[in-house]
């Protein structure tokens, strides 16, 4: 999957690698990013070498992702996996970022001034931390870029029909309930978008992909609908020389 917003940028690569085309098996056919999940460790290299060849990547990077909003700059030094964090920003051309997500939403921001990317994982919980947010005033600090030069492209996730949450009231801010749709279950493709527009990027720079990982079965990943025997996918994206 390629965001419109993004495939018009000469000088990034970028995709949203659902789950055909790989080389796992069974439960998690096909392509399986995730090392942690139960799956075949030389089937889920392979397939990482097979996304690498897709785009043309001479490096993936990725951290070790633990529901934070903590963010790391990534260089031609990094570590993989090294990492602890849900954000991976640089300004190094090269150097594909990854984030592997099922569920939870993986959002790519591009600044085509600075020329500078993050790739960003938020489940609920990095919603509450508001994680986007915070992304994007990293970027201001270190990249000097401005918000509204910021383009940002939003995964596949769980999507409003299937993002219940009974103890919600416990769970997430009062400024989150008017997102309800119906009895428990929220729409966190709008809670994205509206986070998103107030840290100041603009309505018309952010594409959301709208498909929802519990009912695409045949397309997507899903923790919520396979448990622990869910695959995950791959957002990544690389700047060009």
């Amino acid at each position: 999957l390629e965001f419109d917003l993004l495939a018009e940028c000469p000088r990034v690569k970028h995709g949203v690698f659902l789950r055909k085309g790989g080389y796992s098996e069974g439960e998690y056919s096909s392509l399986n990013l995730g090392f942690s999940t139960g799956d075949c460790s030389e089937k889920v290299g392979k397939n990482h070498e097979k996304i690498k060849g897709a785009l043309k990547l001479s490096k993936l990077v990725w951290a070790t992702q633990c529901h934070g909003d903590a963010i790391a700059h990534v260089s031609s030094r990094t570590v993989v996996g090294e990492e602890r964090c849900d954000a991976l920003t640089t300004e190094e051309p090269e150097l594909g970022l990854v984030i592997k997500h099922a569920d939870c939403q993986a959002a790519i921001m591009y600044d085509p001034v600075q020329h500078a990317i993050s790739c960003v994982h938020s489940g609920w919980r990095g919603s509450v931390d508001n994680i986007y947010a915070k992304t994007v005033a990293y970027m201001k600090k270190h990249y000097h870029s401005k918000p509204e030069n910021i383009l940002v492209g939003v995964s596949p996730s769980l999507g409003p029909q299937s993002a219940e949450f009974i103890h919600y009231k416990k769970e997430l801010p009062e400024s989150f309930w008017e997102f309800q749709v119906k009895p428990h279950y929220f729409d966190f493709w709008a809670i994205s978008r509206w986070q998103l527009e107030q840290c100041g990027i603009l309505p018309h720079h952010i594409e959301i992909a709208g498909m929802d990982t519990v009912t695409a079965e045949e397309h997507c990943f899903s923790y919520r609908r396979d448990k622990q025997h869910s695959g995950r996918h791959g957002t990544v994206v690389q700047l060009m020389k």
